[in-house]
């Protein structure tokens, strides 16, 4: 798989950078992983992260088992995601505000649209970015993103922070996994055939980051509606 680059923001944002090579996998028939993807935009997604998170902070939600999750969860985009005890779903709204989530910075539609195009994905808009907070010892069990209306656009999936090990199945919860470590910069992009593929995160080992400190933030970008 040939990467075709990212999209700038801006027209001479990166215009004095040379791209740097990079050692992409391809872990399914329609699944890439593009190494180091984000880092040109790491400069700008961080501060609109931080305006995300001035209005809908970080939280722990409870399934509807009653399990609170470990992962700490924010969203922004027309749709965000939330899990109680009637199910998961998307909603236009904050729970926890009764607020509309924040809007999708640019800077994240940006790199989501570059990442799916790289992929083979052309003309993704996603309409929902949830955002994940894992600290030491924070995990994802298997699943299936299948909370979406329709299946035809990809899971892009953006890791920052401290490294993890992402498990990357079948369509079944009892297929074999493949363990995919995951470094700051980082782009999973997986759809088409690939779509419900089961996958997770494995529990993560205690590290620190230079700009993030002890955490890893995941942007997962999805088309809900």
């Amino acid at each position: 798989m040939q990467r075709k680059g990212t999209t700038p923001v801006t027209l001479d944002l990166f215009a004095d950078e040379t791209p740097q090579p990079a050692i992409d996998e391809q872990i399914g028939p329609q699944s890439f992983v593009f190494r180091g993807f984000a880092l040109p935009f790491v400069e700008q997604l961080l501060p609109a992260l931080e305006a995300i998170l001035t209005q809908a902070p970080f939280r722990n939600m409870v399934t509807p088992g009653g399990y609170t999750m470990s992962v700490a969860l924010s969203s922004c985009g027309e749709f965000g995601w939330t899990t109680d005890s009637q199910g998961y779903k998307y909603t236009r709204t904050d729970p926890q505000t009764g607020q509309s989530w924040p809007e999708m910075p640019e800077v994240f539609l940006a790199l989501a649209r570059a990442a799916a195009e790289a992929a083979g994905f052309a003309d993704f808009i996603p309409d929902a970015c949830l955002i994940n907070r894992y600290i030491p010892g924070a995990k994802m069990s298997l699943h299936q993103d299948k909370d979406e209306r329709g299946y035809q656009w990809p899971v892009v999936s953006v890791s920052l922070g401290i490294p993890a090990m992402f498990l990357f199945g079948g369509h079944a919860r009892s297929d074999a996994t493949r363990r995919v470590p995951l470094f700051h910069g980082d782009v999973v992009v997986w759809g088409g055939e690939d779509r419900l593929r089961y996958h997770g995160v494995m529990p993560i080992k205690q590290a620190e980051h230079p700009q993030l400190g002890e955490q890893r933030i995941n942007f997962t970008f999805r088309k809900a509606r």
